[in-house]
């Protein structure tokens, strides 16, 4: 394989390795900010800062379900971003870790960054169309999910070859020894 092959094969690991640190980081930040999951008195919390796009997003009835119950809202996104980014940084459910990705990028881009002006200044937006293409294309290199299908693949290989000979019969067998 010649280096221009390797480089296709390759090109989107540093983007799966990026995603993956930065989600991790995300998620850790947020479980060890204690401000994060504080209450409406705190500017800075969830509850706060959900409650002051509601209003300017297009998703503003659903975050009242989320303003229900804040700090289980709260939770679930922190953790969602720690095992978003495990996934992608191991490439392990790759696929499913990459929809996380793009889920949790489509609701920031609907809530936190709709209002920015002009809207590529919006840094979840940027975020969302980096997952597509580790949707589309999986995580098949230098990844858990790599090494599983190849083992998958050779124990079908030798279970498909033990199938074979079993499935001859003993004279068959000894006129294939012969024959060799």
């Amino acid at each position: 394989m010649d280096l221009s092959e390797k480089a296709t094969r390759y090109a989107l690991l540093p983007l799966r390795l990026f995603l993956g640190v930065t989600f991790i980081y995300a998620g850790l930040d947020k479980l060890t900010d204690s401000h994060y999951l504080a209450g409406l008195s705190d500017p800075t919390s969830f509850a706060s800062m959900t409650q002051g796009v509601k209003s300017g997003s297009p998703i503003g009835p659903l975050l009242d379900l989320a303003l229900k119950a804040p700090t289980a809202f709260a939770l679930a996104i922190a953790i969602g971003e720690l095992a978003v980014g495990l996934g992608a940084l191991f490439g392990l459910l790759g696929r499913v870790a990459a929809l996380g990705g793009v889920l949790l990028n489509l609701s920031f881009f609907l809530t936190v960054s709709w209002q920015v002006q002009p809207y590529y200044l919006g840094n979840d937006l940027i975020y969302l169309m980096a997952w597509v293409p580790l949707l589309l294309a999986g995580m098949p290199y230098l990844s858990l999910d790599g090494w599983l299908a190849s083992r998958r693949r050779r124990s079908a290989g030798a279970q498909g070859v033990r199938s074979d000979s079993s499935s001859s019969s003993p004279s068959e067998s000894r006129s294939v020894e012969r024959s060799s």
